[in-house]
């Protein structure tokens, strides 16, 4: 994929950059594979604002993806590659022999007439998904699960891949796109290759109004609003407001709020990059 800067004919276009689109194929989405999706607003259920800056943006439709790849055996054609407003990677319509229609996350490579497998004894090709225990060491994978039979939680944004450093009987030693190194169960499963449209994290929006297409409003800083609306308000002038906090006063950018008791720290070998 590669990206295009726009002529600044408009000031919205001065310091736009969009993506070509050029790898995806011109074709409407699978039918069966695609269910409607509803926009809250910020509401809960009574109808009250609980969560700010959310509302507008244009109509999606919810692909349905294929994040377990538990149909093992038998061989797929990739039919299409299409894009998906609901993710910044690009998603690829599989068909298999048996004439079951599936959407996956589309990896870096991919071409229409390709074929792909999932499950044990299987080539080591992009695309290809399989478990942690049979690929070999030091290949790219993505969209990997953190317990087996999960479906895949980890490494599925546009880009992004993870390696497969160590294993033994039990456990692999993967280190995440964060830099984070963790120990995940070997029986877990995982996709050879990198997620698509690495390009996107060239973007720019260039406008506020494509910030409101995708659905989220202006956002108030909290040293602009009053001390009864938020810790950081007030005082004369422009005041920074002291340590950054949201408004229920917790700290933020450098304090830690991850749980010290968190269930999942017996498995993380390093920390991620601060």
């Amino acid at each position: 994929m590669s990206v295009k800067k726009l002529k600044p004919t408009t000031p919205g276009q001065r310091f736009r950059i969009v993506n070509c689109f050029d790898g995806l194929t011109n074709c409407k989405s699978e039918k069966t594979l695609v269910k409607g999706k509803s926009k809250s607003g910020g509401r809960n259920n009574v109808g009250r604002m609980t969560m700010r800056y959310f509302g507008g943006g244009h109509k999606k439709k919810y692909r349905i993806i294929d994040f377990k790849r538990r149909k093992f055996g038998i061989s797929a054609v990739v039919k299409s590659i299409e894009y998906d407003p609901n993710r910044s990677s690009f998603i690829s319509l599989l068909h298999y022999e048996d004439g079951e229609k599936r959407y996956i996350v589309t990896m870096e490579g991919f071409k229409v007439g390709q074929k792909v497998i999932s499950g044990k004894n299987i080539p080591f090709s992009i695309g290809n998904s399989t478990f942690l225990s049979d690929i070999p060491l030091g290949t790219n994978i993505s969209c990997i699960e953190l317990k087996p039979g999960q479906g895949a939680k980890i490494a599925r944004s546009a880009g992004s891949f993870a390696q497969l450093f160590a294993r033994d009987d039990k456990y692999a030693t993967i280190k995440f796109p964060s830099g984070e190194v963790r120990i995940i169960m070997t029986t877990c499963m995982a996709t050879i290759g990198i997620v698509s449209n690495p390009d996107h994290q060239l973007e720019t929006y260039g406008k506020a109004g494509k910030k409101r297409h995708i659905g989220k409003r202006p956002r108030t800083r909290g040293v602009a609003m009053n001390p009864v609306d938020h810790p950081m308000g007030g005082g004369e002038g422009k005041a920074s407001g002291g340590i950054p906090r949201n408004r229920k006063g917790k700290p933020a950018k450098g304090f830690r709020t991850r749980s010290k008791k968190r269930y999942s720290d017996r498995y993380i070998l390093q920390r991620r990059k601060k």
